[in-house]
């Protein structure tokens, strides 16, 4: 056996333990050697190079002292002409000699050693083989004609009096001054600095030129006229003026010939530098120069970063940024990598604009180019994606990308974001404000589908407008509706405001009736000193603090408001004294109503999550007083607030036995286990007991699970939601979970069906004969339109073709272009709409922002798009708070104790409430609730012309009893004060005589839907005296029903928090 021991190698002496603890002693002996690097640098000739030309600072030293040289040599040149005697006579001697002093010729001759040394040692540097290349450079030889004689005078003295043209170094000191230039923006290349050095080489050009024409006439006239420099000047300014008086002439052949050539270098030389200056000016106004640093210093400004700039864009941007009173002084900066377009060029020459809005081309990723924008000194960077792209992912990209660039570039300036799909967001979650177009689109799809004309709501909240839209059309809804669109959100500090300063240590809802009540402003939500979470009507257990924010609705922020005295009030309302319209009402009558008391008539059942019912008094209290409202109460008691417990099957409407089991075993609540991208919030929601497969999921196809292929064969109890899209993205997760909302009851969750195509077969089998709402969602293959405007033609088309052969259909159209809505239900022969296409024109020309919201697809909620909602970011800066309030009102957030958006129907039984501040203040003192604000649907031939209506006898008698009944029911309603008036009563029943005459009459193909004799708009926050009307439908902020479980039974509550959302929570937190 061989011994292992024996075949290993000893180790090297610098491996032994010994040399491990003293250290390694061999190195002594080491082959190594030590290797300097760039020795070439360090020889003499590199060191002179690195001196006179490499070095920034020192080559700028040394072509400043260059320069001043030349510059002195040429004023000794002048002082000789001035101190010089002309002697008398003709001869050419004197055109070779000059009389020159011994101390000017001693400066003369310094200067010249000087100059031709440096002119030999930069030749020495730059030398590059070619010896000819560097004596033949026209400033070497300029330098040897100038100096070299001056040297052989020192050796020839009978020299010292030889002419010398020193005044061509002029010519050298602009050379030795470009040079100067060119290393001074040497780190720095933009167009400015181009822009610069081309202005300041013409005019050291024409500078030389008459420089050089001065003086060589002024010598060579020596043996003429005898020119002295000023008569010269005069001359060479005459004749390059083109004027030439003819007072002061050359008279020598010699000047004359000189004359010429100056004339003709002039003719060559200053047009090409004129071009070169041209171009350098077409291209800067194309890229748009710099943004001035001391104006960045001295003012603010903000920059624009968009991929392609229209004029669409640009004027939302404009109007809705200069909206604001204290935005005036800024400015805007527009980023942008294409040529500016002839629209855009044509708007920013308004003088409004072309003061306050600057254009530069350029890239958000190129740092030169930011600069150039003063990125680092901006308010804000708007970073804006381009939605009319086929490929939205792409742009995403080219966003997330530039929002990187700015982000590295300059840290600390606030970055508003907008980005199109919700897979990509977290990819910026370090911008101050995002919004995500997918998530808030299909949101906004979805609430409309539950709370009509949503997306109206909210663009109407989130666009600025002084409320006077239509305020002068002869239509009372016209007027009601753009004096309504003024509302907005603004919030104050409690202890700082006169709206809610009082309602200190109070309920909310105690303060925002009161508020309304007393001031007309709703408040919808506050925040905590501490607390960055914004909750929209935390309910009637909240109570006010000092430092709380308060958040309210209303025409103006309370700072621009003005508030009169009670006598003030009570002259100014002696001429409202008595009813004058349907949303008017005497003032006595409100404050009777107002004053009622009745607690017995508060109803303490659990009410339904979707829609409450204004429960009538008892029999008995009718006869006795006339129907009252409970007061709100200063601070909760739980006893008085109908609180339901949503968690509990319990808690639904009553159901029958089968439809109980059933719903029992389809549905359980929770947080939805999976999240289809990062970012996404997680909503407590109805859920499926068991996770259905993914072959069940294909409607028009059976599996082995079911044998159903259209919709009709499952035999869904409710209506469908029918979705057409042209792929099925995550932006769809934010349609389903609002429409499975956990405070929806189970009888009224839609079923949902996505439409990836829309041929006839296809629309009938998935159901759309008994479909409540059909979603058409804006398609991206569109995008390739040649024609922008052209990208709505295919969804335009496709939804007119619904609209013909489904006209009972609910249709939820988006578009990409607003003013592409005009075309939705379009019907030539309309003159109503004629009319308003006339107003919308007026409405623009007077400069309303809102020019299209007289659409009556629009005002209706049918039709939206995406492109309205760029106004939230712009609306961000000054409002920060906006697009958190946006998400909750859609539901994409859940704060714990945060209201949601619901709405309820006005019903026959509920108009006995009568106005909105008492239906405000029966909401506040029975559910909690707020209502923000009305959707109102109105007979359209009652609007256009009330003589289009015609009443035979034999339908009077017809609605005579029904008119007597309505009339008894009424009585309550006039029992308060005679002078009130019966004309609501009269118009409610015009209306139903209206309804019964279009059922009666001929139904023609174009006025088979009830969209066609009717028009919808939204009253947001209207007057306390508004009347409500039958059919009403009223958008509510219902306190969140988890604030309301007791806290005797925590195990119900704490149920809610499973694994299965827990575990959704943490993975869908970013």
């Amino acid at each position: 056996m061989v011994d292992l021991e024996s075949e290993v190698p000893p180790l090297p002496p610098r491996y032994r333990f010994r040399d491990l603890l003293l250290g390694d002693q061999g190195w002594q002996n080491d082959d190594r050697v030590q290797v300097e690097f760039y020795m070439n640098e360090n020889t003499f000739k590199e060191r002179l190079k690195l001196f006179f030309i490499k070095n920034q600072r020192s080559s700028l030293r040394i072509r400043l002292f260059n320069f001043s040289l030349k510059l002195l040599s040429c004023l000794l040149y002048i002082i000789r002409v001035l101190l010089e005697n002309p002697s008398q006579g003709n001869e050419w001697s004197h055109i070779f000699w000059v009389n020159r002093s011994l101390p000017l010729w001693g400066l003369q001759v310094s200067v010249a050693l000087i100059s031709l040394f440096e002119t030999i040692l930069l030749g020495y540097l730059s030398y590059k083989g070619n010896i000819w290349e560097q004596i033949l450079r026209i400033p070497f030889i300029l330098e040897i004609i100038n100096a070299v004689p001056f040297i052989i005078s020192i050796f020839w003295p009978s020299l010292r009096n030889l002419f010398v043209p020193v005044f061509l170094n002029c010519w050298l000191a602009k050379h030795a001054l470009e040079n100067m230039i060119n290393d001074l923006h040497r780190a720095i290349q933009r167009t400015q600095s181009a822009m610069f050095n081309q202005v300041l080489i013409l005019i050291s050009t024409l500078l030389c030129l008459i420089f050089t024409c001065i003086c060589g006439i002024q010598h060579l006239e020596r043996i003429g006229k005898k020119l002295n420099l000023f008569d010269s000047l005069y001359f060479c300014i005459v004749t390059f003026s083109t004027v030439g008086f003819g007072d002061v002439t050359p008279e020598t052949w010699s000047s004359k010939l000189f004359v010429v050539a100056m004339i003709c270098v002039a003719l060559v030389v200053l047009p090409i530098q004129f071009e070169q200056l041209a171009y350098l000016w077409m291209e800067r106004q194309k890229s748009g120069g710099n943004y001035s640093r001391h104006r960045a210093q001295t003012e603010k400004h903000v920059v624009l970063c968009v991929s392609s700039l229209k004029i669409d864009l640009l004027m939302d941007f404009l109007n809705e940024f200069y909206a604001h009173p204290r935005l005036q002084d800024y400015y805007v900066v527009i980023l942008c990598p294409t040529e500016m377009d002839v629209q855009v060029r044509r708007v920013l020459q308004i003088p409004m604009w072309s003061q306050r809005v600057i254009y530069l081309q350029g890239s958000a990723l190129k740092d030169q180019d930011l600069l150039r924008a003063k990125m680092d000194d901006a308010e804000a960077c708007f970073i804006l994606s381009s939605r009319c792209e086929v490929d939205r992912t792409s742009s995403d990209h080219q966003t997330i990308l530039r929002a990187w660039a700015v982000k590295d570039f300059a840290p600390n300036c606030p970055l508003y974001v907008q980005i199109l799909k919700p897979e990509n967001k977290f990819h910026i979650k370090f911008a101050d404000h995002v919004v995500c177009e997918e998530e808030f689109k299909y949101a906004m799809l979805a609430l409309n589908c539950i709370c009509p004309a949503t997306s109206t709501l909210i663009t109407l909240l989130v666009h600025t407008s002084r409320g006077q839209e239509g305020q002068q059309s002869p239509e009372q809804w016209q007027k009601m509706y753009g004096r309504c669109s003024g509302n907005e959100v603004y919030h104050i500090v409690l202890e700082e405001s006169t709206f809610f300063a009082e309602y200190e240590g109070k309920s909310f809802t105690y303060a925002s009736f009161h508020a309304h009540k007393k001031f007309g402003v709703c408040l919808i939500g506050v925040r905590r000193e501490d607390n960055k979470n914004i909750l929209l009507n935390p309910g009637p257990r909240y109570i006010m603090n000092s430092t709380d924010i308060c958040f309210y609705i209303n025409i103006t922020k309370e700072e621009n408001s003005a508030f009169k005295n009670q006598d003030q009030q009570k002259k100014s309302n002696v001429s409202r004294s008595f009813y004058h319209g349907p949303s008017r009402l005497p003032v006595h009558s409100i404050i009777a109503s107002m004053g009622t008391v009745a607690i017995d008539l508060q109803d303490t059942s659990c009410r339904s999550a979707s829609g409450p019912t204004l429960s009538l008094p008892t029999e008995g209290s009718k006869e006795i007083r006339r129907p009252s409202i409970a007061p709100v109460l200063e601070v909760a008691d739980t006893s008085s607030i109908q609180t339901c417990d949503l968690l509990s099957d319990q808690s639904e409407d009553e159901t029958t036995p089968d439809e109980e089991i059933s719903s029992n075993l389809e549905y359980a609540k929770g947080y939805p286990p999976y999240s289809p991208y990062i970012g996404s919030s997680p909503t407590f929601c109805h859920l499926l007991h068991e996770k259905v497969p993914f072959c069940c999921l294909r409607l028009d196809k059976s599996c082995q699970h079911n044998y159903y292929e259209d919709a009709k064969a499952y035999g869904f109890k409710n209506k469908l939601i029918i979705v057409a899209a042209e792929t099925a993205g995550n932006g769809l997760y934010n349609f389903i979970v609002p429409l499975r909302a956990y405070y929806r009851p189970k009888k009224e969750l839609n079923p949902i069906v996505l439409l990836l195509d829309n041929p006839l077969d296809d629309l009938l089998r998935c159901g759309v004969t008994f479909a409540a709402n059909m979603v058409v969602v804006d398609k991206e293959s569109t995008m390739s339109a040649e024609e922008d405007y052209m990208a709505d033609a295919k969804t335009i088309v496709n939804v007119q073709t619904l609209f013909r052969l489904f006209s009972s259909l609910s249709i939820i159209t988006e578009l990409t272009h607003p003013a592409n809505m005009r075309f939705m239900q379009f019907r030539a022969k309309d003159c109503y709409s004629l009319a308003l296409s006339k107003l919308e024109k007026k409405e623009r020309e007077r400069g309303s922002n809102l020019a299209f919201m007289f659409r009556l697809p629009f005002a209706a909620g049918r039709v939206f798009s995406i492109s309205m909602l760029d106004t939230l970011l712009y609306q961000s800066f000054v409002k920060d708070y906006m697009i958190s309030i946006t998400r909750l009102l859609l539901g994409l957030d859940t704060t714990p104790g945060s209201g949601f958006l619901c709405s309820m129907k006005i019903t026959e039984d509920d108009l006995w409430i009568r106005t909105y501040a008492r239906l405000y203040q029966k909401l506040c003192s029975s559910t909690g609730d707020v209502p923000i604000g009305i959707y109102r649907t109105e007979s359209q031939k009652l609007t256009t012309s009330e003589s289009q209506i015609s009443i035979s006898v034999e339908e009077w008698e017809d609605t005579k009893d029904s008119k007597e009944q309505g009339h008894h029911r009424s009585n309550h309603r006039n029992s308060t004060s005679s002078d009130q008036s019966d004309h609501p009563l009269l118009r409610r029943k015009s209306m139903q005589w209206a309804r019964r005459l279009s059922r009666k009459g001929p139904k023609h193909s174009d006025e088979m839907n009830d969209h066609q004799s009717t028009l919808s708009y939204i009253l947001i926050n209207p007057s306390p005296d508004t009347r409500i009307e039958l059919n009403d439908v009223v958008y509510l902020i219902r306190p969140d029903p988890l604030a309301y479980l007791p806290n005797s039974d925590p195990s119900r509550r704490n149920s809610i928090c499973n694994v299965t959302g827990q575990d959704a929570r943490e993975e869908t937190q970013l």
